[in-house]
């Protein structure tokens, strides 16, 4: 994989540096949820591009506060009208880099398709070749593409990797490091066995990438600690991250620590009671706590 000097600080940012990503991704039908939950009606705006930039408002709000900072936080998965926009004058992945030295990530999928043997794939993404090619000039280190597992169909769980990996080496090609997040719905049923076929998948797939080709992994909070133990040991991983997938903040730190050596990747559970209403000084001890909590779970 070609990497810049650029890339190559932030790689190894990745790899060493203690602390966690903070998904600010959510994106479609999730935004309007993510908003209410932060205090902000739908009467608030009329149409989407409203909307967006209300969301980028308060994405905002998160990036800049003092807290925010690369000292605990390693990276954030921004969706694409969040690259494609500002923060304090530059770019936003130019200022979560030059000003924060947190690591930019680009959601890369188009959502979930129909479920189809107890899973739901990737949409189809003919647009990924120039979706990647536009990250790069933005300074993009990174992707991520989520799919979802809702029973343990193991014919279900080998078609979503199978996916995840396809994907993942368009975008190694392209000179960028590939999240894959193969999420275990915590509903399942099987959710125990459906994470050990899911793992077994992963494992197998990992062992085929060549020397050089790195990926990244986000994955449910397993039922079983440590279940994914030789991922985050494998030499072609950069980092193992956890998923909230709806715990609570409290569940999802008590789950990390008992995962050694998986670091959080949280989205709902990191924002989790912060709102528009609140002043600046409250919001911000409230984010610095959250952050402080999860940084200690995820470094235990």
């Amino acid at each position: 994989m070609k990497t810049s000097a650029f890339s190559e600080q932030q790689l190894q940012k990745m790899k060493t540096h203690p602390g966690f990503i903070a998904a600010l991704d959510q994106s479609g039908g999730s935004t309007p949820n993510a908003l209410r939950s932060y205090g902000i009606k739908e009467d608030a705006w009329s149409n989407e591009a409203e909307m967006l930039a209300i969301v980028h408002q308060m994405r905002t709000r998160i990036m800049t506060s003092p807290s925010f900072t690369g000292e605990r936080i390693l990276g954030a998965i921004l969706f694409e009208n969040t690259m494609d926009r500002e923060i304090e004058g530059q770019p936003s992945a130019d200022y979560l880099w030059n000003v924060k030295r947190v690591v930019p990530f680009l959601k890369v999928d188009k959502g979930l398709a129909t479920e189809t043997r107890d899973v739901h794939l990737m949409k189809p993404m003919p647009q990924l070749a120039a979706l990647l090619e536009k990250a790069k000039a933005k300074r993009i280190f990174g992707t991520k593409m989520r799919s979802v597992i809702n029973d343990a169909n193991a014919a279900g769980i080998t078609d979503i990797v199978n996916q995840q990996f396809e994907a993942a080496r368009q975008i190694i090609a392209a000179g960028l490091v590939p999240i894959i997040e193969p999420e275990v719905d915590i509903h399942s049923p099987e959710k125990a066995k459906a994470e050990a076929l899911l793992k077994a998948a992963i494992l197998e797939k990992l062992n085929e990438l060549p020397a050089g080709q790195l990926v990244m992994l986000k994955i449910t909070l397993p039922e079983q600690d440590d279940l994914y133990v030789e991922c985050v040991g494998h030499p072609r991983v950069v980092r193992v991250l956890a998923l909230s997938g709806g715990y609570t903040r409290e569940e999802c730190n008590n789950r990390l620590r008992r995962n050694h050596g998986v670091v959080a990747s949280f989205s709902r559970a990191l924002v989790e009671g912060l709102s528009a209403q609140q002043s600046d000084a409250e919001y911000n001890a409230l984010l610095d706590a959250s952050i402080q909590s999860i940084f200690e779970a995820s470094n235990t």
